[in-house]
């Protein structure tokens, strides 16, 4: 999540101050676990005066690895060749002496490389870029003899950061997951974003020890692995080299929780460019190890490709007695009448959905569909809001906000997470299973009304992804809560934490509201040509099953 800086001019060195927080975060937590050459990065960089310390940090938040000094200019810092030269005696940064014609493409454009290496090549037979890079290869040059001279003609070094594995292991700690960096950081003192002060300790950190940060890391490799793969020119052998890591993945053990998330989308990628390729028996033994959807799908589609549809049919049959989440329930609701109609030779009954509706003939207008739609239904409630997703998932964020920041090992990293690191995934309510039982008593028990605002005005202002503090005001919960009964709210939130990723999608667009309790209708809002999304139509069943009044208002435009 990145702060924005509308209304909050950032600091000059902020990146630097962000990079000192990542450092100090990640030796309180895991100082115990770090390595030698991750402590001596520590040690060197805190001893950099702050003008190399800002360089270092712009240098390793930029796609590199390597950079022209000649460019490195920013205003902040001023000359850059005196603090180069800093980092490069403490060993922070090396200076290139032969790069490849394919780094050094990355480096200079075509008229540069043309103008200082020319001579060495035949020009005449270069069109592109590419094909200068491949005559540069076959020239009489060396690397290093063209390394020189493109430094020459710049007169700078090429230079690049040196610890760039150490600091991508400190941001794995800090963020949890490979996918952030140091772009994605926030500051919380600009005032932009205040956080949930939630626990943060060595007992609940992600990797407890150094040999789960190294699973971690070595899954990650793995993945690296594969994404070289699908990147692959048409020349590279894939489907012999896909097979290849398939089985070095199937005899890995994964001992660590920390890694199991990675581990299982790993093995669920992996196994779909095996089915791709015609590669079926091997990609459901890689589905067999993973546990995360939507591996008992692909099996039970592979198998009942296979013609093993007995097998096909247990394993739909195992999926709807404990589904994992909403898609897989689906998923198997799909398959399994299908294959009892082959094996038992019995027509099934389709699934054929019937929900209340409205039929609205609106004049054309500027808004969107929705709010023309409750306009004209405010003629017929004491008031209508367009809400989506934003009620249900606000009240949701009330309700549970002390669980959702429960300290529980391996959900926080560092003081910026608007949800624990598991919040989406189905591991979230099972590993709080008892909180939350707890709290949903405590509700059931509770003037839901007041709980609620309470708790709105207890938490108003921290970042939280369930409550948009935009859109939602403590007299929209009061009176929401004062006309929803309590069993329909519980119910709602319920099915939410079970699938929490994919339940906070699909409420219907509007809630009209009347007067009494009881008196509330959800409304599900479609202009000509919408349909009903699969999330929409879940809730819509799920609505229908529990009493919860909800409609669909199909919109047809009025000619006026």
């Amino acid at each position: 999540m990145v702060a924005s800086s509308a209304s909050v001019e950032l600091p000059p060195f902020y990146y630097r101050d962000n990079f000192l927080c990542l450092c100090d975060t990640v030796e309180d937590q895991y100082g115990d676990i770090l390595a030698g050459d991750e402590l001596e990065f520590l040690r060197t960089f805190r001893t950099l005066s702050s003008p190399a310390q800002c360089l270092y940090v712009r240098l390793v938040s930029r796609v590199g690895p390597w950079f022209r000094a000649a460019r490195l200019a920013y205003g902040e810092l001023g000359d850059s060749q005196p603090i180069l030269a800093e980092l490069d005696g403490l060993g922070l940064l090396h200076r290139a002496t032969s790069l490849t014609p394919g780094e050094l493409g990355a480096l200079f454009t075509r008229d540069e490389l043309l103008a200082v290496m020319g001579e060495y090549i035949d020009s005449s037979a270069v069109s592109g870029k590419p094909s200068l890079l491949a005559a540069i290869a076959e020239s009489p040059l060396d690397a290093a003899a063209s390394t020189r001279m493109l430094c020459d003609f710049d007169g700078e070094s090429i230079v690049g950061p040196l610890y760039i594995e150490q600091v991508q292991c400190l941001q794995v700690l800090f963020f949890g997951n490979r996918r952030q960096g140091l772009t994605d950081f926030v500051l919380s003192d600009l005032g932009v974003a205040r956080y949930f002060p939630y626990s943060l300790d060595r007992g609940h950190r992600l990797f407890a020890d150094r040999m789960a940060l190294d699973e971690y890391l070595a899954c990650a490799a793995f993945s690296d692995r594969w994404y070289e793969l699908r990147d692959a020119g048409p020349e590279t052998p894939v489907d012999t080299d896909l097979l290849t890591l398939a089985v070095e993945l199937l005899q890995v053990q994964i001992v660590h929780d920390s890694s199991r998330g990675r581990w299982y989308r790993l093995c669920n990628g992996v196994a779909r460019d095996l089915e791709r390729v015609g590669e079926l028996e091997t990609a459901l033994e890689l589905y067999a190890a993973s546990g995360r959807h939507p591996c008992r799908e692909r099996r039970a589609r592979i198998l009942e490709r296979s013609g093993r549809l007995r097998e096909a049919r247990a394993l739909c049959e195992r999926i709807l007695e404990q589904p994992w989440c909403e898609e897989e329930r689906d998923a198997a609701d799909r398959i399994l009448p299908r294959l009892r109609r082959a094996l038992e030779g019995v027509p099934q009954p389709r699934r054929r959905d019937s929900f209340d509706e409205l039929q609205l003939e609106l004049p054309r207008g500027d808004l969107a569909v929705e709010v023309l739609a409750a306009l004209a239904l405010e003629r017929e409630w004491a008031s209508v809001h367009y809400v989506e997703n934003t009620l249900m998932n606000a009240l949701f964020g009330l309700a549970f906000w002390e669980q959702i920041f429960l300290p529980v090992p391996g959900a926080f990293h560092n003081p910026f997470q608007s949800v624990p690191g598991d919040m989406y995934q189905p591991e979230f309510s099972r590993r709080r299973r008892t909180a939350l039982d707890r709290r949903l008593g405590e509700l059931a028990r509770q003037d839901l009304g007041q709980e609620l605002v309470d708790a709105w005005h207890r938490y108003r202002g921290y970042q939280c992804r369930w409550v948009d503090w935009r859109k939602i005001d403590p007299e929209l919960v009061a009176r929401v809560t004062a006309l929803v009964p309590p069993g329909h709210l519980l119910a709602i939130w319920e099915r939410m934490l079970f699938d929490p990723g994919e339940n906070r999608r699909g409420f219907p667009d509007l809630i009209a509201l009347g007067e009494k309790p009881g008196d509330y209708c959800l409304i599900e809002v479609k202009g000509p040509g919408d349909a009903l999304q699969d999330s929409q139509k879940r809730w819509l069943r799920f609505f229908r099953e529990q009493a919860v009044p909800a409609r669909v208002a199909w919109v047809e435009w009025r000619d006026d």
